[in-house]
């Protein structure tokens, strides 16, 4: 059983969604690991990861507009208001969504479908340098 562990970051530029499939894949085929698991960690409460559509990027305009409904910026409920108005509507995004992600390894590369694309979607309106840590485990 082997076992790896990587550490990046990506700095984001406001609210959008950031790809990692490519940096995920890389890490995967170096690892040497055949068939197991990886499993990718981001460590902020404001940002989140997602496993969806790859090819169309309306599909990830259109899940930010929904959002922008479910935990619109500067509501007046909100309590926690020091960061921001898009700091609380931020940890709601991320708390709907994940900061992990579990895929299958098969054959050197990760089990995703033809049209599913990992991303880091930055739920806050400005610049952040965001921690991700991918663990890699499984056999050669």
């Amino acid at each position: 059983m082997k076992l790896h562990q990587y550490q990046f970051s990506i700095s984001t530029n406001g609210r959008d969604t950031y790809p990692l499939t490519n940096n995920i894949e890389r890490m995967i085929t170096k690892s040497g690991i055949k068939t197991g698991l990886c499993h990718v960690f981001i460590h902020h409460t404001s940002a989140s990861l997602i496993i969806t559509e790859n090819a169309d990027l309306d599909v990830r305009r259109d899940l930010e507009t929904i959002f922008s409904r479910l935990a619109p910026d500067g509501d007046a409920d909100y309590l926690h208001t020091l960061e921001g108005v898009d700091d609380m509507s931020a940890h709601i995004r991320s708390v709907l969504t994940q900061t992990e992600l579990t895929l299958p390894i098969s054959r050197y590369h990760s089990g995703l479908g033809a049209w599913q694309g990992i991303f880091l979607w930055e739920h806050r309106t400005g610049h952040f340098q965001r921690q991700i840590t991918v663990t890699l485990t499984g056999e050669e």
